[in-house]
């Protein structure tokens, strides 16, 4: 308890103390260092989905250590670009809390509110940028996340073929999570898009969408049961590694 009382005090004293100064245009560096933080609560949540309490605590805790550097130099100056969002004031002492409630709940064996409190700091970060149409690599893969939500609606063995709508559908669907690949491919730096990483899951993830017309035309439920399983696959590690 007396640590989590010292993380607390950390946290007020770097939204209370002095802020480093920062350049009103500062956007790419405030990316940046929300990118660095974003690392760690990608990887605390997926110890958390796999039980890891240990490892998720020491993710978490880096986590944290991100989150005051960057609220010592954003909170009292914020990047031009987030001029009259007033999201941008509440963020700060939002994760803050959020980060104090996820570890009160990694400490009393919650695992899965620990882990729904650090995703909803994801959430809070893809809603700021969203308002002042702020474009990262981060929330181009959340939204390809929900495009991959709809097309797994299709992953049923009782899928009736003999519906023109449900071919149509499932045909736009494909198309539409084809796009965001698509999109995010562009949007990715030139250091990330040349990874042998990235490339082998959004090629891949392209891959298999190029065989979902084949599963229509021949009303192939084993084909698409397979090729949609390898997509939810490719689509959690690209969540995983850059969401």
């Amino acid at each position: 308890m007396l640590t989590c009382v010292a993380r607390v005090a950390c946290l007020v004293l770097a939204l209370l103390g002095g802020s480093l100064p920062a350049h009103a245009d500062d956007l790419a560096d405030f990316n940046a260092v929300v990118e660095a933080a974003s690392a760690h609560n990608r990887v605390a949540i997926g110890y958390l989905r796999t039980g890891n309490a240990d490892l998720a605590s020491l993710e978490i805790d880096r986590l944290r250590d991100k989150w005051i550097r960057l609220t010592e130099r954003f909170s009292g100056s914020r990047p031009s670009a987030f001029d009259g969002n007033t999201l941008y004031s509440k963020l700060f002492t939002g994760v803050s809390a959020r980060l104090v409630g996820a570890d009160i709940m990694l400490k009393t064996g919650r695992l899965d509110a620990a882990r729904n409190g650090l995703d909803a700091i994801r959430g809070d970060l893809y809603d700021l940028r969203k308002a002042s149409g702020v474009v990262v690599l981060a929330d181009c893969i959340r939204d390809a996340n929900a495009m991959m939500d709809a097309l797994m609606v299709y992953n049923n063995r009782a899928l009736d073929w003999d519906n023109s709508e449900t071919r149509a559908y499932l045909t736009n669907k494909a198309s539409s999570y084809g796009v965001g690949l698509d999109r995010c491919d562009g949007i990715a730096s030139e250091p990330v898009r040349a990874t042998p990483e990235f490339r082998r899951l959004v090629d891949g993830a392209k891959a298999s969408l190029a065989l979902i017309p084949k599963a229509i035309a021949t009303r192939d439920t084993d084909l698409l049961h397979r090729v949609l399983i390898e997509l939810r696959s490719f689509d959690n590690l690209l969540a995983f590694r850059y969401g």
